[in-house]
Formats: structure tokens, C-alpha cells, sequence
């Protein structure tokens, strides 16, 4: 099949090989000579690029392939396709080029990763701190091709043995980078990913935050802290539900005291987050010093810089309000829960604590249905008390025992 490619023809070729998978199935462009795109039976579309070594018939016979569709736009692999002939005409042979880079080191491929992929992300620094803590101390120098599944399952297991959560997330970044390895040249495009197929450690949803009776003791224990800035931010963490980061990269300039919001320019959902300010979190800002010269609301030791973190404030804060068990993070679902309690929709949850998925918010569903009880109960009594004397059974409160509600209904 040869027809100069366009996009509109690659998104509907499908595999047209045999029923085993086994069939090269590729689509030949007419513009480039031996550039094409191979479908495999599983709808994965690869570019690829085929050419004889110097020496024309006498010359080797070659498959290159170029990269993935979707990662590589038609335009850049017909690019790379020319590029790769050019070197040809030159003598050179680019599979045996790329060959020669399958040996590079997992260290390689981290940097690599680091400085194309991770500085894209809003959590950049935890992948350097796992990359750091986990992966370069045990693969350093070892080349990427010959990582293997044992090899992985055996890092997961043991992060796992004590903080199975993290084991998780180290698992998902060893799968990524060793999924961007191929695309980069550090394994054949026919290696598996080494990553995939492991199971996972079971993850619950943590249900943690301060109830109404505890929040007196977290309100007196944040009155006693004695750094300003650190009690001003607590109380921000409470009222507004903020992210943490969020809070503590604030700026002056994203604070209006005329409209009563805050503009966070970027977030975890990958979107501006503007935040309606209630007046006691307005008043609180108001009271907060600002620093000569720093544009933070929350300013750092060095000038031009923020506060990184308020661990230490934050345990000395619990150990006082005798609530060790309640972590920093849990201030943030206070938030989602007190809402909750209060009858709010999980849909405007999730606005206020700007969840990019609507999954995350389903953690408030059993304080919701608190408020969908009495909203149910006082709806009943309205039908009830409408029906008056037709209604077939006397009604029950539910602080009855069970065995009088058998008796009420029998």
C-alpha cells in the first residue's frame, strides 16, 4: 500500500494483516521513499523507515523505526525520515547509530527525563526526589535494555514492606520514564517496559479531619505558635482549602483585597484557580506584615523567596491540640468535610478545592448523605402528615429499638 500520508488517512488505517498478529501491515508514503507507518494488530501506529546501506543492491537492508504516532506528528517524522537519508547518502547507517545508543546508562535516561519530561510537571520535585532516594542508587550504572521485570517488582516490594503508597508512585515514574525510553533510543522499540504488569499495593482513601469538637483545641494550639507567618497560613489552610504549595508560593500581586479573591496562576488541575475570600480569611490577610522587597505573602528566609515548608510549626501545633494522628494535609479535607456536613454538593466540593477529577470528591459522600437523611426524613414527614390517617403505618423515629418497629408494623 503506497499513497503520499496524510493524517486524516493514518487515524483510519486499521491492522489488515493476518489473524495471528503476525503480518507487517505498513502504509508507504509516495513523497519519501521507504518512509511508512506500521499498524500493528493492536491499533499501535509506529513510523518507520526502510533503505539500503552504501553499496546499493549489494548494501544491507534496514528498518528504522522513528517513533510512535501521536508522539511524533507526520511533519516531524517525514522530517526525521529525510534526515535519517540524508545521513545514508553520507555513508553512515542510522540503525547501527542507534544501536550503539541502546547501552546508555538508567542514569542517562533519569537526566534525560528530568530535563525533557518532569520539568513540564507541577510535581517536578517529587521526581527528582524519587529518582534520587530509590532508582539512581540501585540502577546507576547499569544499562536501560537490560533492566527487567524481576529487577522492578524487587525495588517495589521493598519501598512497599514500609510505605506502600510510595512504592506506588515510584512504580508509576519507573514506568514512564522506561516507556519514554524507547521513543528516545535507550531500548528497541520491540523491549517491553518493564514496569507494566506489577500489581499494586491496595490504596484507602485516608478519611481524617478535625470534627467539630477537636477544632477549639486546633484553634487555641495555633494561637500559641509564635511565628505570625505560620499561624496566618494555618488559618488560610482552614479557611480557604488551598493546597499547600499553592499557599505557600502566594503572591502579593495574586491577592485582591478589593474583590475579595486570590488568583492561584497555577494549579495541580492545570488551570488559573480564582478563590472567593470569606471575610475572616480578608481580615486575616490584612494583619499579615509585608516583607521590603518580597513579592510572598509568606516570605522565606532568603530575599525573593517563600516559606517551603511548616512541618515543624505543624507538629509542634498538633502535639499541643493532642492531635498527633492529624496530618497537614488532612487540614485541606477539614475543609471538603465540614462542607459536607453543612448539606454542599459533592459538584461544589469539588469546585471549591478545585479537584480536576470528580472522582476525588466522592471521599465526602457519607458525610453528604448526612444531609440527604434529614433531608429525606423531613420530606417524609410532609407526606406523612399530608396523608394523615391513609398512611398504612404508624411512624417511627429512628432512635427506636428494632424490636418496637416489629412491633409498630406488625
Amino acid at each position: 500500500m503506497t499513497k503520499k500520508l496524510t493524517k486524516v488517512l493514518i487515524d483510519t488505517l486499521r491492522y489488515w494483516g493476518d489473524e495471528k498478529g503476525k503480518q507487517w501491515c505498513v502504509a508507504w508514503d509516495a513523497e519519501v521513499p521507504g518512509f511508512g507507518v506500521r499498524v500493528h494488530p493492536g491499533g499501535r501506529k509506529v513510523f518507520i523507515l526502510r533503505y539500503r546501506t552504501s553499496g546499493g543492491r549489494r548494501g544491507r537492508k534496514r528498518f528504522l523505526t522513528l517513533g510512535p504516532y501521536g508522539t511524533l506528528t507526520l511533519d516531524q517524522a517525514r522530517k526525521l525520515a529525510r534526515q535519517h537519508l540524508g545521513d545514508v547518502l553520507r555513508g553512515e547507517d542510522p540503525v547501527q547509530k542507534k544501536e550503539q545508543s541502546l547501552g546508555e546508562t538508567v542514569e542517562s535516561l533519569c537526566q534525560m527525563y528530568l530535563e525533557r519530561h518532569a520539568m513540564k510537571k507541577r510535581s517536578a520535585r517529587d521526581d527528582h526526589r524519587r529518582i534520587a532516594k530509590y532508582i539512581l542508587p540501585l540502577w546507576r550504572r547499569r544499562r536501560v535494555a537490560d533492566i527487567s521485570r524481576v529487577d522492578v517488582a524487587a525495588l517495589h516490594s521493598r519501598i512497599g514492606q514500609q510505605a506502600p503508597y510510595e512504592a506506588n508512585r515510584v512504580l508509576a515514574l519507573c514506568s514512564k520514564i522506561f516507556e519514554l525510553a524507547r521513543g528516545w533510543g535507550f531500548a528497541a522499540e520491540e523491549w517491553s517496559n518493564p514496569a507494566r504488569g506489577i500489581d499494586k499495593f491496595q490504596e484507602r482513601s485516608r478519611d481524617r479531619w478535625v470534627t467539630p469538637e477537636e477544632l477549639p483545641r486546633l484553634a487555641e494550639a495555633i494561637a500559641r505558635e509564635n511565628n505570625i507567618y505560620s499561624r496566618a497560613l494555618l488559618w488560610l489552610y482552614l479557611l480557604t482549602g488551598l493546597r499547600k504549595r499553592e499557599l505557600l508560593s502566594l503572591r502579593w500581586d495574586d491577592v485582591d483585597l478589593v474583590r475579595y479573591e486570590l488568583r492561584i496562576p497555577e494549579t495541580k488541575s492545570g488551570r488559573i484557580h480564582h478563590v472567593p475570600l470569606p471575610p475572616p480569611a480578608v481580615s486575616l490577610i490584612a494583619l499579615i506584615p509585608r516583607e521590603h522587597e518580597n513579592p510572598f505573602v509568606f516570605p522565606g528566609k532568603n530575599p525573593d523567596s517563600h516559606l517551603v515548608s511548616v512541618e515543624r510549626p505543624w507538629r509542634r501545633i498538633r502535639k499541643v491540640a493532642g492531635l498527633s494522628d492529624v496530618r497537614l494535609h488532612d487540614i485541606r479535607r477539614t475543609v471538603g468535610s465540614w462542607l459536607a456536613l453543612a448539606g454542599n454538593s459533592l459538584p461544589v466540593i469539588g469546585r471549591v478545592l478545585n479537584h480536576r477529577d470528580p472522582r476525588t470528591t466522592t471521599i465526602y459522600t457519607h458525610l453528604a448523605e448526612d444531609h440527604v437523611r434529614q433531608v429525606l426524613e423531613n420530606y417524609a414527614g410532609r407526606i406523612t402528615q399530608a396523608a394523615g390517617p391513609w398512611f398504612p403505618v404508624p411512624t417511627v423515629t429512628p432512635a427506636l429499638p428494632l424490636e418496637k418497629k416489629e412491633h409498630l408494623t406488625s
